[in-house]
């Protein structure tokens, strides 16, 4: 049955929660943030890497078309109990890659806890922050990229 392991880890409310965090993030930046959450690998992706999954996941769900280069994405997997945090390249000229690793080592802190909507939040909450901070919003600002979780 597909989207049933996604009940072990959220509940309806958490993704409500999460898709207004986003919203909320999203109000001080001209950055995107999008979280995609995929339950199962398909058979043809099962020897790729995380990140190389992540970039087909950003391309495909067309995050490297935003105006500014600016989308950033939540990558997970729960099959695997994996995620990936990817930035696109006009985030990538100003922020140092690294600056990924320190939110993604907490919200793997979270994780580990059964914290796992927290977690997310966490993310959402520290990714808004670094690109309010890189990237303000705009007069003519449009929100570009759906604030829904997506689920697959």
């Amino acid at each position: 049955m597909h989207n049933q392991l996604i009940y072990h880890f959220l509940s309806d409310d958490d993704l409500l929660r999460i898709s207004h965090r986003i919203k909320k993030a999203e109000k001080t930046t001209a950055g995107e943030i999008c979280v995609n959450i995929k339950e199962h690998l398909s058979i043809f992706n099962k020897n790729k890497s995380i990140r190389e999954l992540a970039e087909i996941e950003f391309s495909k769900l067309g995050l490297n078309n935003t105006r500014d280069k600016t989308a950033v994405l939540i990558f997970i997997i729960l099959e695997k109990r994996k995620f990936y945090i990817l930035a696109d390249s006009g985030i990538n000229k100003k922020v140092p890659e690294n600056t990924w690793d320190t939110i993604k080592d907490e919200m793997q802190n979270m994780f580990l806890n059964g914290e796992f909507s927290s977690g997310i939040l966490y993310g959402i909450d520290n990714i808004g922050r670094i690109l309010t901070e890189h990237f303000p919003i705009k007069p003519d600002d449009k929100n570009e990229i759906s604030d829904r979780v997506i689920l697959e």
